[in-house]
């Protein structure tokens, strides 16, 4: 499994490099949307992790055109705002998870989700991972 961290503050990004390193072949970063493009692009990740502010391009605009350029595309936010509109926004512009900074093991237990329905051989979708973002 394959992951882009999509973070502005560099030790949150390691925060959670640290965290998901030993879920994944491959633990791509940046530090803007984007810049988060060209990412995904080069590495095709499975998931991206993407913060709820970013420099330069609003992250939910940025989930929303990874979306829709890459319909594959699983986007978690991560991030340190628990509201509920903020929730909402990020499910319309198609983020699969929403995680907020004190629930980091949440993101494991996704993404570890993800990975045991991967080695029995089903399809689950990404929605069926998580606690919904609405």
């Amino acid at each position: 499994m394959k992951q882009l961290i999509v973070k502005d503050n560099a030790a949150l990004r390691r925060l959670l490099h640290s965290l998901v390193q030993v879920l994944a072949a491959a633990v791509y970063e940046c530090g803007a949307g984007a810049e988060a493009f060209r990412a995904y692009a080069a590495n095709r990740p499975d998931w991206v992790l993407m913060d709820i502010q970013l420099p330069h391009l609003d992250s939910l605009i940025a989930t929303r055109q990874l979306t829709t350029l890459w319909p594959g595309a699983k986007v978690m936010i991560v991030t340190e705002y628990d509201e509920a509109p903020l929730r909402q926004r990020a499910r319309v512009a198609g983020a699969c998870a929403y995680v907020v900074k004190d629930e980091l093991g949440e993101v494991r237990r996704i993404l570890t989700a993800e990975m045991e329905d991967q080695s029995v051989g089903s399809r689950a979708r990404p929605q069926e991972l998580r606690k919904p973002i609405g």
